[in-house]
């Protein structure tokens, strides 16, 4: 025995004959394992569940499996009816899933990017092309969450009415914790990042009691936190609103209810009943419950209301907007409906939004002074809602955590968007997504790629650490000090304030509009740099 065990020995060495090395495709979760895809430098794993809900019900972990589950192609998108500039449909509720993308070889425990897709009535994880942000480093998770009427509806006597949508986020984030650590990746260094309604929700979970521990850093893209909006500015004819996107538990019910008699039902149990397709084929359903609820266990007070009052997760943050934010909605509004804002119409839309105070605002914004009246109407508003607000929300944030502001400046980034119109969209909203996320649709040419390899290293350095900041980059300070702005060959601090005339909109005018942190716009990115515009 001892002279066969000798010769075992002998041969497995001379043979160079070493254990089997485990499959770098398959992982191991705490459902079971999956079987994702690997390439030279990426291990992509897609469709993973990671938690399950019945209808209007807060989500529950994921069922387990048997053998080895295949992870190499998309899972289903929750259920949305498409639009226009994105005809994707889905009829299918089981589509709690996300994916990973990390680097091939495995280094230690990596940071964890977690991104929330835009569009609160259309979207899913996958596509987005998290490769880019993989190679420097980070371990990707994009996520599926539930959208409109499926994640945002409320009815009488419903638990977490208005709140799936934030609740499969946070059972997201928890899975995270629990099982990124078997794809390389740090449980206890997580950067919770999204764009528009993924950045809003963002700013949800930093004021919810349940999202505590569970990121530890923020990336706010264009987000709406702090947005209100005034008469006719989204749709026109639509009233002003105190919040964009947040709504009373009560009026939530409210709606329900209203919408409920429309699909001809009297009680909860007829409503869950219901094909997924008779839902969807109500009109405006999906985006008439896109606001989320507060006054309950998920969000006890407006978010804006808990960040003005400093109840708020004291992370680090980057956020910002892009320079151009509100020509997108304007040009889909008008110019690709074939009816362009003329002088007169620019007129009519001022005096809907500011009432009295019209006259001053025009004065401000004379329609001589910008290239159509549409342009001058998409400045107004860009000024008046995203500048004002993010504005607010980096000067409210930064008092207790650090904050880096940015503004997304390129005005010559490629539409991605199927917009049969040539109107100038300039740095238009989600314009900055494909210098992240590589787009198709989107050619960047050389100086656009150069930004997007400096846009890539802040945001990954920026999850590693909590500072942007990195070798071969230009200097980001903290917002207290400027705003960063990102364009082909000019990344630079500016004074985002006085580029956006917030000085004007933070002053009282006749119709007392509420004032922003500072009656004359000073505040981060005043002092030191010149103006944006």
């Amino acid at each position: 025995m001892r002279v066969l065990l000798a010769t075992t020995v002998l041969l497995t060495a001379c043979t160079g004959a070493q254990p089997p090395r485990e499959d770098p495709a398959i992982v191991r979760t705490e459902a079971g394992a999956v079987r994702g895809t690997v390439t030279a430098d990426h291990r992509i794993f897609q469709g993973v569940p990671y938690a399950a809900a019945a209808r209007w019900e807060p989500p529950r972990r994921a069922g387990t499996w048997r053998g080895v589950k295949d992870a190499t192609t998309p899972g289903n998108a929750c259920p949305q009816v498409g639009s226009d500039y994105a005809p994707v449909t889905s009829t299918t509720e089981d589509c709690l899933v996300l994916n990973v993308t990390a680097p091939r070889e495995p280094a230690g425990a990596r940071p964890v990017m977690v991104w929330l897709h835009g569009d609160g009535a259309l979207g899913a994880g996958h596509h987005s092309d998290a490769r880019r942000l993989a190679s420097r480093g980070a371990v990707v998770v994009t996520v599926n969450y539930r959208l409109g009427v499926f994640g945002g509806f409320g009815y009488p006597g419903l638990r977490g009415s208005g709140t799936y949508g934030l609740q499969d986020q946070q059972a997201a984030l928890a899975w995270v914790r629990r099982n990124i650590r078997a794809f390389g990746g740090d449980p206890g260094n997580v950067t919770l990042f999204g764009v528009s309604y993924g950045a809003l929700s963002i700013g949800g979970h930093l004021t919810s009691p349940g999202a505590k521990g569970l990121f530890h850093r923020a990336i706010m893209q264009s987000g709406e936190t702090m947005m209100d909006m005034p008469a006719g500015s989204m749709v026109p004819g639509l009233p002003a609103q105190p919040h964009f996107a947040w709504r009373g538990a009560r009026e939530t019910e409210q709606l329900g209810v209203h919408y409920a008699g429309q699909l001809g039902c009297g009680d909860l149990a007829c409503l869950r009943a219901l094909p997924v397709e008779r839902i969807l084929g109500v009109p405006q359903i999906m985006n008439a419950f896109q606001a989320y609820a507060y006054g309950n266990e998920v969000l006890p007070q407006p978010p804006p209301e808990a960040i003005r009052a400093g109840r708020f997760h004291r992370v680090p943050v980057l956020a910002g907007a892009t320079r151009d934010e509100h020509r997108l909605f304007v040009g889909m509004t008008y110019d690709a409906q074939g009816e362009p804002i003329t002088g007169r119409r620019y007129r009519e839309l001022v005096a809907e939004a500011f009432g009295q105070d019209a006259a001053r605002v025009l004065r401000r914004y004379p329609a001589r002074d910008f290239a159509s009246p549409g342009i001058a109407w998409a400045t107004v508003l860009t000024d008046r809602m995203w500048a004002r607000a993010t504005h607010e929300q980096n000067t409210l944030l930064a008092r207790r955590a650090p904050v880096y502001g940015y503004e997304f400046a390129d005005r010559d980034a490629p539409m991605f968007l199927p917009l049969g119109t040539d109107f100038d969209w300039g740095a238009y909203h989600a314009g900055d997504l494909p210098y992240l996320f590589p787009d198709p649709a989107a050619e960047l040419d050389a100086g656009q790629r150069e930004l997007s390899r400096q846009m890539v290293a802040y945001w990954t350095n920026f999850a590693r650490t909590g500072d942007p900041n990195g070798p071969g980059l230009p200097a980001w300070p903290r917002v207290e000090r400027g705003v960063q702005s990102l364009a082909p060959g000019a990344v630079r601090p500016v004074d985002y304030a006085a580029g956006h005339r917030l000085d004007f909109w933070n002053r009282r005018g006749p119709d007392a509009e509420r004032r922003g942190p500072d009656v004359e716009g000073r505040g981060p990115g005043t002092e030191e740099h010149g103006p944006a515009n």
